[in-house]
């Protein structure tokens, strides 16, 4: 694959990805709202419980699955089909052997689970059962989520978005559905369950079609094979883990220190920081592949140009979001509950939380991303522990003595911080032979100097007593989108070069309209 190839699938999967994740933030901010207002806040604290503990799924991950998209990028460029086969049939078979071991233990030790929070004793019993089958349905899809990662291995992100956006709207129009017949908590999670496990199942068909040459077969399953790949996975491991733990645990030192109804509180603030991340670190997500594939080849002058360009991209993406859900914090917060006085702690975690994944997506997004598949996973590995550690224990400290929400948002945001301008980010200006403030000067400051217009014109509308978008809904959208707009023109106009608007001109013509085809020449 050449990298003219490289950077054509990274233009189409990032442009997939965009559209998926728009699709799913629509999606998931009717849903979310419709579980707000439509379930007793005991049974929304347990429902944003369990998808929090979903994501601790990768606790049994061991960094297998970011392996397999290494090695799927990298033997799959010398056509080392045997050698493949043997690293997918052992990771295949051993996320198999977990599952099976993850129902035992769920089914035989859920009385003890379910005692480690905070539930009243009439939902004790219900909430037990559905923790059962939110388990087993855990242990399914868990094996099955190696095939999404070998189509990302493959490029085909695309594809796999297609698969699981589909996903995403069939388990929308279920749950409301389940909602509206009053089908109950339990019924709602097990169609999210198999609204997750069917895509990849399809997966699994298109990805293996793809490689003819490999074969899945318990016989090739090796113990050898799981210590060779452990040299890169177990690195990768605890570097996701760490990830884990800053964006997973919140929900659970809140649950165990406080109350299960606090984290609907919580949730709803942290739900715009989700969104947020979810939707900037699109682009980014395309890095891994590429980068693997540009490792394997020993390009390391691309690699350098793909961390620099991603990381300047991935900035000018976020940054106009980033001032746009800040100023209008309230009204998102609003249209996403329902509620017509939003709590102030879930302003406040809202805000905190939309800084934290802003200040990830600028220091750390592409950055570890690239790293992580260049040969650099053992450092990233101690890095990410230790942010996790003090994000943790910042996180308990500050809920334990202000007995607040806001606290365990606050740890998130100190630790990134630190960790993010006093470590990675001299670090990443070192791989490409710039100082930090030199690599701030190419990456930041033309970017934030192209949204000072955005900035200007939001404050204006602030200070407009009849364009107040707390008083109107429909006030509320034209503005934000109006606002939307003028940032998107402050960043054609002012952070990209007369080359670069011309380039992706010719990428997106499909997607920009017919008028500004001219202006970029």
């Amino acid at each position: 694959m050449t990298n003219e190839e490289v950077t054509k699938n990274i233009w189409l999967n990032s442009i997939s990805n965009y559209i998926n994740i728009f699709l799913r933030i629509v999606l998931g901010l009717f849903l979310f709202r419709l579980l707000y207002q439509g379930l007793p806040r005991e049974e929304f604290g347990f429902w944003a419980l369990l998808w929090s503990v979903f994501g601790f799924g990768i606790v049994f991950d061991f960094g297998f699955g970011f392996a397999a998209v290494k090695k799927v990028a990298e033997l799959s460029v010398h056509g080392r089909w045997d050698e493949l086969s043997r690293v997918l049939s052992t990771i295949l078979f051993f996320y198999l052997a977990i599952g099976v071991f993850l129902i035992a233990v769920v089914v035989g030790g859920s009385h003890y689970l379910i005692d480690f929070f905070n539930v009243t004793a009439g939902n004790r019993e219900p909430f037990r059962e559905i923790l059962i089958y939110f388990f087993v349905g855990l242990a399914i899809a868990f094996p099955l989520g190696i095939f999404p990662e070998i189509l990302i291995g493959q490029q085909r992100i695309a594809l796999t978005n297609l698969l699981f956006c589909s996903g995403a709207v069939a388990n929308f129009v279920l749950i409301y559905l389940a909602m509206r017949l009053h089908w109950g908590l339990r019924r709602m999670v097990v169609i999210s369950l198999l609204t997750a496990i069917i895509p990849c199942l399809i997966s699994a068909v298109c990805a293996m079609r793809r490689l003819p040459r490999v074969q899945l077969h318990p016989r090739l399953f090796s113990f050898a094979m799981i210590r060779e790949t452990m040299s890169f996975s177990l690195y990768a491991y605890v570097g996701t883990l760490s990830n884990m733990i800053l964006g997973k645990t919140d929900q659970l030192v809140i649950s165990s220190t406080l109350s299960v109804a606090m984290v609907a509180i919580y949730q709803a603030g942290a739900k715009i920081g989700e969104m947020f991340g979810a939707f900037t670190t699109q682009l980014p997500e395309t890095f891994s592949p590429a980068a693997a594939h540009l490792h394997a080849k020993g390009d390391k002058a691309f690699l350098r140009k793909l961390l620099i360009d991603g990381t300047r991209f991935s900035v000018m993406i976020a940054t106009p979001a980033y001032f746009i859900g800040a100023c209008y914090m309230e009204g998102l917060l609003k249209i996403l509950t329902g509620d017509k006085v939003v709590p102030r702690e879930t302003f406040w975690v809202g805000q905190i939380l939309l800084l934290w994944q802003y200040t990830t997506v600028i220091t750390q997004s592409v950055t570890k991303r690239i790293f992580m598949m260049c040969g650099h996973e053992k450092r990233l590995m101690k890095l990410g522990l230790g942010e996790a550690m003090l994000n943790l224990f910042l996180s308990l400290a500050f809920v334990l003595y202000f007995r607040n929400v806001v606290g365990v948002a606050l740890g998130s945001l100190i630790a990134t911080f630190f960790y993010g301008w006093f470590t990675i980010w001299p670090w990443a200006a070192r791989e490409v032979n710039l100082s930090g403030w030199r690599l701030a000067e190419t990456v930041l400051l033309p970017i934030w100097s192209a949204c000072l217009p955005l900035i200007a014109f939001v404050l204006v509308l602030r200070v407009v007593p009849w364009l107040d978008f707390k008083s109107s809904t429909l006030i509320f959208l034209v503005e934000c989108a109006i606002a939307a707009v003028v940032g998107a023109l402050c960043l054609w106009y002012r952070a990209l070069t007369r080359e670069e608007r011309g380039h992706l001109t010719v990428k997106l013509g499909r997607f920009i309209p017919r008028q500004f085809r001219g202006t970029t020449a």
